[in-house]
């Protein structure tokens, strides 16, 4: 027990050192309109996460996947776009949100390994919460995933249109997910 408490308090002071060295970056506290953030990169996920966390911002990275490299959130968590949104506004709420809980933030987005800095943003929510955009897309979780690198949104077709996962330019992916399991 004592050695999970000194990880945890190193992995603190990394990201409050790493925060301290890059610098402070500026609070985007209002508008419907998304803006483009002065998100930092990172060369390690670990320290985009540490610094994401001391910070309170969430951390937007790529993973390769059989879709292709794709990008994910926290935890390696795969994030959607949903083709009903604009670029001003997300039009995921109430039972949608539920199902398709958006990326919220509350600070700025990072940059993680193989994301585009320039690329990221962020929007106010009609709730009240601020989500992460990436190109301009909306960016969301699927309840449906339970773990790393799972899929099992992309090409849905739910709440009036098509949800997919984003490559690092955040462009849409169209291609399907292939079916996992045992194939006996």
């Amino acid at each position: 027990m004592p050695g999970i408490a000194r990880a945890a308090a190193v992995m603190a002071v990394i990201g409050l050192l790493t925060t301290a060295v890059s610098g402070c970056s500026d609070s985007n506290d209002g508008g419907s309109s998304p803006t483009k953030s002065p998100a930092k990169s990172a060369t390690a996920s670990a320290t985009a996460s540490a610094t994401a966390t001391a910070a309170g911002g969430r951390t937007v990275a790529t993973a390769d996947n059989p879709l292709g490299t794709i990008l994910v959130g926290e935890n390696g968590k795969t994030v959607y776009l949903f083709e009903s949104d604009t670029a001003a506004k997300s039009s995921c709420s109430g039972d949608c949100a539920k199902a398709w809980p958006p990326v919220i933030t509350k600070g700025e987005p990072v940059a993680g390994e193989g994301a585009k800095a320039d690329l990221l943003g962020t929007l106010a929510r009609n709730d009240g919460g601020t989500q992460v955009t990436y190109n301009g897309h909306p960016l969301y979780y699927f309840q449906g995933d339970t773990q790393a690198g799972d899929t099992n949104g992309q090409d849905s077709d739910a709440f009036g249109a098509k949800w997919y996962v984003l490559d690092a330019s955040g462009d849409k992916i169209t291609k399907k997910s292939e079916p996992t399991g045992g194939g006996y």
